[in-house]
């Protein structure tokens, strides 16, 4: 029996806390955030969007630079 009322305690307080995490985020701002895995390769954010009709805001990555190369510790 206490162990019903333990694992209803745990659930009921997961539940609120991640309620209390996401209190001040709208519905825009979690669609955004959904997306972000996709923002930097531009073919898939493409293809993503094309999928989804949401708009990715993709980035394209930044070069490495020839210079460090192995770099060893």
């Amino acid at each position: 029996m206490w162990e019903v009322v333990l694992n209803l305690a745990a659930v009921i307080g997961l539940y609120g806390a991640v309620e209390y995490c996401l209190r001040g985020q709208s519905r825009e701002s979690l669609d955004e955030a959904s997306l972000i895995p996709f923002a930097d390769d531009p073919e898939v954010a493409r293809r993503v969007a094309l999928a989804t009709g949401k708009q990715v805001n993709a980035v394209v990555p930044e070069e490495t630079k020839q210079d460090w190369g192995n770099v060893e510790i």
